[in-house]
């Protein structure tokens, strides 16, 4: 099944960069002003979650997800995330550190403050050289092909149904 991935940290983390090239775009920089809402990704503004104003709409777009990926640049000074964060979220999270390949880059630090957030899986990917991409597009399921309805294989209990 693919599930839909709503993306959350700070503003130059890297969340509309990992966006663009997860869906094979080229990387072009701009920030984000609005929801960016797309078949498979939710990429909000930073500001998002650096105000607690803002903190209601992540919540309710939470809902429209099936995954939340914390993001946290492999180069960040401080971690946003409180320890335990993910114990009040209704999805799964999990953890992605980005810009891995950074100057000052520390993407063990960055993995220890998803961890101390409650994220469980952390995946590490550097979206200009595509480094780690794979494993993550292959854990939101974004590979399976879906199948027609009408191409589902049959499990026998069915009901025939015979017109005389």
């Amino acid at each position: 099944m693919k599930r839909k991935i709503m993306f959350m940290g700070r503003s130059g983390a890297g969340k509309t960069t990992l966006t663009q090239a997860l869906y094979g775009e080229d990387i072009e920089y701009h920030k984000t002003q609005y929801v960016n809402y797309s078949e498979y990704i939710i990429d909000p503004p930073g500001e998002y979650i650096e105000d607690k104003q803002f903190g209601f709409a992540l919540a309710l777009y939470s809902y429209e997800v099936d995954v939340i990926g914390f993001i946290l640049a492999a180069n960040e000074p401080f971690s946003l995330y409180s320890p335990a964060t993910t114990a009040t979220a209704t999805r799964e999270v999990i953890g992605i550190v980005t810009q891995i390949n950074s100057e000052g880059a520390d993407p063990a630090l960055a993995k220890e403050w998803l961890e101390i957030a409650g994220c469980e899986k952390v995946f590490f990917v550097d979206s200009v050289t595509r480094e780690g991409l794979d494993k993550l597009i292959d854990y939101l399921g974004w590979n399976e092909t879906d199948e027609p309805e009408n191409k589902k294989k049959k499990t026998g209990t069915e009901r025939k149904t015979t017109t005389k």
